[in-house]
């Protein structure tokens, strides 16, 4: 059971190859991401085309300014299964008003995500405590930090709180220790797996255009990481994934 759990088919050329190719890989179900409102009419016309995908409503970081009112009313449809991706990302926004715009923003996606009793996908980037503090703040939320390249520190602070956390090809990648030191250590009934594509595409697929079918790469690269069977990791970060979102096969 290889779940890739975090994708952005609609950004892709092709996407209905992609996923023909993901099945074609032993990969059984997607979770496509929204980020905006432009962008989320692609997201839910993949999983209303096909059943191994499933989409979600949200607005990303870095659209902050953009509307947010449509989300609430995404949620009600079936193949939606969380809010997001949202969260906070400073690493472009420095400028004050713009990391409070990002903090609202966050705040209004959680508490859509409490009051449907939903998950929540974070993005976080460079803004551990805030990301952390807005987390607590809404009591019984529960989700997943996606593509995680934060702090060991933080993602246990994370785990804490009920949270997974979502490895992506960067574990890969010849300068992730970092990330590498988070994914031996997250507790395996915690631990989801992701391409993230069309971006971040892993060794040895880097450089090009990622797809969800290279999720397989990531679960082999993990799995030797962590010391464990390839076919156990898959097992366990699919039955995660749909303990998760109460989605997937």
């Amino acid at each position: 059971m290889l779940i890739d759990s975090h994708c952005h088919l609609n950004y892709l050329d092709d996407p209905d190859g992609a996923i023909e190719r993901a099945r074609q890989s032993g990969v059984s179900s997607c979770l496509c991401i929204s980020v905006d409102e432009e962008g989320y009419a692609g997201v839910i016309g993949l999983a209303n085309t096909h059943d191994d995908v499933w989409a979600t409503a949200g607005v990303h970081p870095d659209a902050a300014d953009g509307n947010l009112n449509w989300i609430e009313d995404a949620l009600s449809h079936d193949r939606v299964v969380a809010v997001g991706e949202t969260g906070l990302d400073y690493f472009h926004a420095s400028q004050q008003a713009v990391q409070a715009r990002q903090r609202e923003a966050f705040a209004y996606q959680l508490d859509l995500a409490v009051k449907n009793t939903l998950p929540v996908i974070v993005h976080t980037r460079q803004a551990e405590a805030d990301t952390l503090d807005l987390m607590r703040a809404y009591a019984g939320v529960r989700g997943v930090l996606h593509c995680f390249t934060e702090s060991w520190s933080m993602a246990k602070q994370a785990l804490d709180l009920g949270f997974f956390i979502s490895i992506s090809g960067i574990v890969t990648f010849k300068n992730a220790e970092n990330v590498r030191e988070v994914a031996r250590q997250v507790p395996a009934d915690r631990l989801l797996i992701e391409t993230d594509s069309p971006f971040l595409a892993p060794v040895p697929q880097r450089g090009k255009t990622n797809e969800p079918a290279f999720v397989a790469h990531t679960a082999a690269f993990l799995a030797e990481l962590r010391q464990v069977n390839v076919e156990v990791l898959c097992e366990q970060t699919g039955e995660n994934f749909v303990r998760l979102f109460g989605c997937g096969k």
